[in-house]
């Protein structure tokens, strides 16, 4: 029984929840499908799915399998599509990852236009606010920022795209019942959002690092929260400048102590360093650069 064509019964399986329904989209009988998966764990010699008349799940070794495949077969597809175009045109699938609050309309518009131009590759977008291992997971690009290439994961080239710099934010009607801050000290007395578990806040003036205590309020695991959280009233917190000119939040958001900065950073395309990249991340890579080539450069870094 051919191997590959049970891994895709399998699959099938697994996507449609059921062996009638994956029966059904390969048009072939649900004994047929059933005798795929039954040969797969066979000849692993583990159960990959629980079952029963009324449901099916995923034995914790069929998760491992699952992803696993599937992230096996996507590469195998974009390797047929990438050998059939001869190397001249962008195809198949581009998995990217970025954290949760840059998926607004500054990413919505690079993924625009990279379309116009390149309108056979599919991009996966994955909003993770973790550290993503780009090998084991399959990811082709990340965009990641950091104040520093030297503390991205070693082994991967990171192009530099453009500085990203951070502020204190308030909602207008936040400043409107409090006023806004008027040095670092004030944030022990006003209402502060943090991310994560931080009591307090580095943020640079004239003299230097200044770390000013923030009485926290509400807390966030990540920052795709924080801008409607500030933009509510509940308090000031730290964001990105693009929020600032966010068409959902410019009428809304105040940068305050703007004297008093976060340590800049920079945002990366970082992607697992090849000596002939697919063409699909070569040409993501180059439109990016492209789209902010009127802004100041910043060296190419290779992470050691």
């Amino acid at each position: 029984m051919d191997t590959l064509t049970s891994i895709k019964m399998f699959l099938q399986v697994v996507e449609s929840g059921s062996f009638v329904g994956a029966a059904d989209r390969l048009d072939v009988s649900t004994a047929m499908v059933s005798k795929h998966v039954m040969n797969v764990e066979s000849r692993l010699g583990v159960r990959l799915l629980n079952r029963n008349s009324r449901t099916l799940s995923l034995t914790e070794p069929g998760r491992v399998y699952f992803e696993r495949c599937k992230a096996i077969l996507s590469d195998l597809d974009d390797t047929e599509l990438e050998l059939g175009s001869l190397g001249t045109s962008a195809r198949g699938t581009l998995r990217l990852t970025c954290p949760s609050w840059f998926a607004g309309h500054c990413l919505a518009d690079i993924l625009a236009g990279y379309r116009k131009r390149y309108p056979d590759v599919i991009v996966d977008v994955s909003l993770e606010d973790r550290l993503v291992d780009l090998v084991d997971e399959g990811y082709d690009l990340a965009l990641r920022v950091s104040p520093d290439p030297r503390l991205l994961p070693p082994g991967l080239i990171a192009r530099p795209v453009k500085p990203m710099s951070f502020l204190v934010a308030a909602s207008r009607e936040y400043l409107r019942q409090h006023g806004a801050p008027k040095t670092p000290a004030d944030l022990a007395q006003r209402d502060c959002i943090a991310v994560g578990s931080q009591d307090s806040w580095a943020l640079w003036g004239p003299e230097g690092r200044i770390d000013a205590p923030a009485r926290m309020v509400a807390r966030y695991r990540s920052l795709a929260g924080v801008a409607q959280a500030v933009a509510a009233g509940i308090g000031l917190a730290p964001l990105p400048r693009i929020f600032f000119d966010d068409p959902l939040f410019r009428d809304e958001l105040v940068p305050v102590l703007t004297d008093y900065p976060f340590a800049q950073a920079t945002l990366y395309l970082v992607y697992v360093g090849r000596r002939n990249a697919p063409l699909k991340i070569r040409s993501f890579v180059d439109f990016v650069l492209d789209q902010v080539a009127s802004e100041q450069a910043v060296p190419t870094a290779a992470v050691a």
